[in-house]
């Protein structure tokens, strides 16, 4: 299995089936190497985008860090029993909190564990990898904003103005000008669908 790391807005669009589909891994082409000649498998059967140059016919290959048939754990953000959280047992996570709840418990002082320093019998969330396909980012009409987890806004503009800033949430300011949504970066777009702790994975609460 491979980890995968969602934030709390997009854990819960998960959560309520709004998500299958997540824009990862945004990458550039080498210098004049900018024309998608297809998806392929190497000798080893690893996914790669290959890229055809304009001026000749050599090509480059952008490997996919997943591919259909993976089974991904989730990392999210997530804490341990306390008596702040009514002695639950095992782990607890951040997303199962309203807004409200998260405010109070950030009054109190409650911390947080990062996503990052999740381990893997932490775990709740398991995805299986459905599709892999390779984009340019502002590629996208709305029905894939919505598969992204984002909730339709008012207007269609307030909807694309929701994803724009969700997009730029996750990419460092100093990098937004190379990766950002209004670079149009490539980007993997990876679909996926929820599937149960596989068998034989250990669950920290005995669950």
């Amino acid at each position: 299995m491979k980890p995968i790391l969602f934030n709390t807005e997009m854990i819960r669009a998960i959560l309520e089936g709004r998500k299958t589909v997540t824009r990862r891994d945004p990458f550039q082409t080498p210098p004049d190497y900018d024309v998608l000649k297809g998806l392929y498998r190497d000798s080893k059967d690893r996914l790669c985008a290959v890229f055809q140059c304009q001026k000749d016919p050599t090509t480059e290959a952008v490997y996919a860090r997943y591919d259909r048939g993976d089974i991904l754990w989730v990392r999210e953000a997530w804490g341990t029993a306390s008596d702040l959280l009514g002695g639950t047992h095992g782990p607890v996570y951040r997303a199962d909190y309203t807004d409200n709840e998260l405010r109070v418990l950030r009054e109190k002082n409650y911390r947080w564990h990062s996503p990052i320093y999740m381990p893997r019998e932490a775990a709740r969330l398991f995805l299986r990898v459905t599709g892999v396909r390779a984009e340019r980012l502002r590629e996208m009409v709305l029905a894939d904003v919505l598969m992204e987890g984002v909730q339709e806004a008012d207007t269609y503009e307030d909807t694309w103005d929701l994803w724009h800033q969700t997009w730029d949430s996750t990419i460092k300011p100093a990098d937004r000008p190379v990766y950002g949504w209004a670079a149009n970066p490539w980007v993997w777009v990876i679909s996926f669908e929820r599937v149960g702790r596989p068998e034989g994975e250990k669950y920290t609460n005995g669950t």
